[in-house]
């Protein structure tokens, strides 16, 4: 084996995709050399500021193959004669072997194909690899048809400790490199990955690798912040950010005017994040910000970082400069004196003004109060002052903010904590990882917002498309559906869109009227728009469900029944899917679909009979008929009771009988009394599974 070593040298990479760039250059590398049937050993990648790079042990070069290729019957005709040789590359057909079976004597062709050098298969896979990376974003570099995130700068390419002779976007391959800017530029002349690493990390003053980097931020960070007698506000996302910026980074605190500690933390936060990726820092006695903040250089700065702790600290104080004058600007009017305003902004142009959205939430949010257990005057207070602080300047600057601005602003005003509460949460769940809404009023506040977006792009046809989703419909479908699962509630999902539907429906809006429900009259196409939602949230259900290990199939077999309480069709899924695991559960399936199987055969033939069974002639027959009877009784019993579980329990009490039946009584009685009644019983087979789940609808 010999070691393989390449590196992409270009300029600055943008820290967001760093790490999937790695990724991908290691993949295509490994399948470009695995298909060239390279075996590959000690494979290792590496991202970062300026570069991409990848080694591993591979063979010098590719096995060689030896192969048989079968051809036509000897006498066959000139042309497939001619085709065969040109296939397996033979000049004549006496080339071949001739062996024979029981049909006679055929061709068969050797081939022998000798391994190739693997320098000259990286010669051919790199090129193509480094022209179709896939870049995000990209911009011409080196030639007028190579494309590259960033100008190249440099390749090395070495197999063994050769140079390989490598050409892509205007750069030949070489085995040079270059170091940090500042502290170990070089070059460096390299001839192994071990020689290369001790380089760039030593005189070179480059780390390598992104999760060395991180760890070597977090780690001064806490100590930094430690002997200051701080704590480091922890933040990943921040973390894996600065780690791409940085190719030898370095921790410095700085500081910033304690007067700023009066801005909402949010703010704060914000801007040291997002504008100037600083790490916020608390007092860990009162758990509040401190007036301190960490800045990751990239350099060592022979001051220890005063000035760039100094040159950070008057940045940082010019951007919450800007957040103080706009909280005291916003601060001179009361937040619902900002209602009206909202109808300047326009959330779709067939949808109307964020005040009209607003209008809406607050008279679906009045009706889901009371059965949420809120109050309802609360409940459509909250739901207009909900989208006021949109036009707030804090807002307008700080567009993440939404929501947690609103709820500051009401409650310095001295408003209600549950309306304040419902302000800032309406937006949640944002994510997967977000939590969600559980007070009663931001419950109600959440889902009439998700309930208006829903049934709105829906009524206007904008609906999501393949991937495309511009409108977050996807994520405010699953949102809607971690509420109601999470905090257990129990609503008619088709009763609360069409509310929905009917308030789209509400005229004089805005005009000194509350809002209030139409007569949820819809039309045919009204109906089939909202049976479409209603089954793409039951898709999003499904995706929910799915990630926690639930079979979609389930989901389709309960929600055949015509169940649209999320939460008892997940209960009851739940249970089918542990009464399914079960021997009994999986044998009485089979059953089920043996019986399903037959009534479909006689159904072709003719009209099933009608009625109810009776105990029949033949012990068997009889024993199910008591048992059907039996369970029936007890499964009605317990889902009135919504013990599933206990349900499922009494089908399984069918199990037996089931299976005795089938192997011991003829259904197609020549008697056609009896098989009639059979049939019959065939039906109360499937019926009675059928008060459970829509068993033809379980796979398997």
């Amino acid at each position: 084996m010999a070691e393989f070593l390449f590196e992409i040298f270009c300029e600055e990479i943008p820290a967001r995709m760093q790490k999937r760039a790695g990724e991908d250059l290691r993949n295509l590398l490994v399948a470009g050399l695995g298909k060239a049937g390279l075996t590959i050993d000690k494979a290792h990648h590496w991202a970062g500021p300026r570069r991409l790079g990848f080694t591993a042990d591979i063979p010098l070069k590719s096995p060689d193959i030896s192969d048989e290729r079968k051809g036509p019957r000897v006498g066959a005709p000139e042309q497939a004669l001619a085709g065969f040789m040109k296939a397996a590359g033979l000049t004549d057909i006496a080339q071949a072997e001739i062996r024979e079976d029981k049909k006679g004597q055929f061709y068969v062709a050797k081939i022998e194909k000798p391994g190739k050098a693997s320098a000259e298969i990286i010669s051919a896979i790199i090129p193509d690899l480094m022209n179709n990376f896939p870049w995000p974003k990209s911009m011409k570099s080196g030639s007028e048809t190579f494309r590259w995130v960033r100008p190249l700068q440099s390749i090395i390419c070495l197999l063994d400790g050769e140079i390989v002779p490598v050409e892509a976007g205007g750069q030949i391959a070489g085995n040079i490199t270059e170091g940090h800017r500042q502290h170990g530029r070089g070059p460096f002349k390299v001839s192994s990955f071990a020689e290369y690493k001790k380089h760039l990390e030593g005189k070179g003053h480059v780390l390598l690798d992104m999760d060395v980097r991180k760890d070597k931020i977090a780690v001064d960070a806490r100590a930094l912040c430690q002997k200051a007698g701080l704590e480091l506000v922890e933040d990943e996302g921040l973390l894996n950010e600065v780690a791409g910026l940085a190719e030898w980074p370095v921790v410095i605190l700085g500081d910033m005017d304690p007067s700023f500690l009066e801005l909402p933390g949010e703010v704060i936060r914000l801007s040291m994040r997002d504008h100037q990726k600083y790490f916020a820092v608390r007092d860990p006695k009162t758990g509040e910000l401190a007036p301190h903040f960490i800045v990751v250089a990239n350099q060592i700065a022979p001051d220890g970082g005063k000035a760039i702790a100094a040159g950070n600290s008057r940045v940082l104080s010019a951007r919450l400069s800007d957040g103080q004058f706009f909280q005291s600007e916003d601060a001179k009017k009361k937040l619902i004196e900002y209602y009206e305003k909202l109808d300047t902004v326009v959330f779709h142009k067939k949808l109307g003004s964020i005040k009209d959205k607003a209008e809406r939430i607050a008279a679906l949010s009045r009706e889901l109060a009371p059965k949420l257990g809120a109050d309802a005057e609360k409940a459509e207070l909250a739901a207009k002052l909900s989208k006021c602080d949109l036009v707030t300047q804090t807002v307008i600057e700080f567009t993440s903010l939404q929501g947690q601005i609103g709820r500051l602003m009401f409650e310095r005003e001295g408003g209600d904590t549950d309306i304040a509460l419902a302000i800032e949460d309406h937006y949640r769940p944002q994510g997967p990882s977000d939590s969600v809404p559980a007070s009663p009023l931001s419950m109600s506040t959440a889902l009439a917002d998700k309930i208006d977006t829903l049934v709105g792009f829906w009524a206007i046809d904008e609906r999501p498309t393949g991937s495309k989703d511009p409108y977050g419909l996807r994520r405010a479908a699953l949102g809607f559906v971690r509420i109601i699962l999470d905090n257990k509630l129990r609503l008619d999902l088709s009763s609360e869109l069409l509310k929905g539907w009917a308030v789209m429906e509400m005229e004089n809006i805005g005009d000194g009227e509350t809002g209030r429900l139409s007569d949820g009259t819809i039309s045919g196409d009204e109906k089939s728009a909202l049976d479409n939602l209603l089954g793409f949230i039951i898709d999003r259900l499904k995706v929910h469900l799915r990630e926690q290990g639930v079979r979609h199939d389930l989901i389709d077999a309960v929600f055949a029944l015509g169940e649209d309480d999320l939460v008892a069709i997940v209960n009851r899924v739940e249970a089918l899917q542990a009464f399914l695991s079960t021997e009994d559960g999986s044998n009485l399936l089979a059953g089920y679909k043996r019986a399903a199987n037959i009534l479909k055969a006689e159904s072709k033939k003719g009209a099933l009979p009608d009625g109810s069974p009776h105990k029949g002639t033949q012990a068997e027959e009889t024993a199910l008929y008591e048992a059907l009877s039996r369970a029936k009784t007890k499964i009605d019993t317990a889902l009135a009771r919504e013990a599933y579980s206990d349900a499922m329990a009494a089908l399984s009490t069918l199990r037996t009988p089931i299976d005795k039946f089938f192997d011991e009584v003829t259904v197609n009685d020549s008697d056609p009394v009896k098989r009639e009644n059979r049939l019959r019983l065939l039906k109360e087979i499937r019926d009675t599974s059928g008060r459970i789940a829509e068993f033809s609808a379980i796979e398997g």
